[in-house]
């Protein structure tokens, strides 16, 4: 009877960690469609969107309970919950990066959202050059009982700041997290040029904006007399 009691307990808590995964998923579906409503919104309103896509992932339970166990905290899926931020996530890829800042300053304004944290890897970048906005949100997810605040991860980038993590992350891979020191000082050559290149193509869209609006007055200003018109002014006809 005792080992029986031990099996339903131990499959009763592998019932809850399952559990888990899909409260995540159902926060992430809630963000998703919010994020779609803001992109039509700003289409509607502007004719431009800042967001070029975004991707969505979530933790493996394994994944949450090593990182439980790293930050030296009791294994319970109320700690998975409350004290792991990062176990569901999602990326938003922009052009430019006061796009990133633009969607940030719209998300402080929600209030069907709550930004409990914020980390400006762009402003302060890491040592090896990684960049990105990280804001800790949390989304309310109406349940049949209570509503349950859970945490997501949302991480900005520039097409350039993703293109670099996701080769630093192959390669991180390849080798097993041991990287040759002058492949890491590369890695940091390169997420400089990339740095670089967000700055040029911000440059060139100012200028293009720019050209586009003193285009535009020209063809809606008055045409400037020419001296024929002046000499032989049709009006005196």
């Amino acid at each position: 009877m005792k080992i029986q009691s031990n099996l339903d307990h131990l499959i009763c808590k592998i019932e809850q960690w399952n559990q888990v995964p899909t409260l995540y998923q159902l926060a992430l579906k809630e963000l998703e469609n919010k994020m779609k409503v803001i992109e039509a919104e700003w289409k509607m309103r502007d004719g431009y969107c800042p967001i070029e896509h975004t991707k969505t992932r979530i933790k493996s339970i394994n994944s949450v309970i090593k990182k439980l166990e790293r930050k030296g905290m009791g294994v319970t899926i109320e700690n998975a919950i409350t004290q792991i931020y990062d176990v569901a996530g999602m990326r938003i890829v922009c052009a430019f990066v006061n796009d990133i800042y633009m969607i940030l300053d719209h998300l402080k304004q929600r209030d069907d959202l709550s930004i409990i944290e914020i980390k400006d890897y762009i402003a302060n970048p890491k040592p090896n050059g990684y960049q990105s906005l990280h804001v800790i949100v949390q989304v309310p997810l109406v349940l049949f009982e209570d509503t349950c605040w859970i945490s997501v991860e949302i991480q900005l980038r520039t097409l350039a700041m993703d293109f670099w993590a996701s080769m630093e992350h192959i390669i991180f891979y390849k080798y097993e997290k041991e990287v040759p020191p002058h492949v890491l000082q590369e890695l940091t050559k390169v997420a400089l040029a990339a740095d670089d290149l967000d700055k040029k193509m911000f440059a060139l869209r100012k200028e293009v904006q720019s050209y586009s609006v003193t285009q535009i007055e020209a063809e809606e200003s008055p045409k400037s007399m020419s001296v024929r018109d002046l000499l032989f002014d049709t009006n005196d006809a």
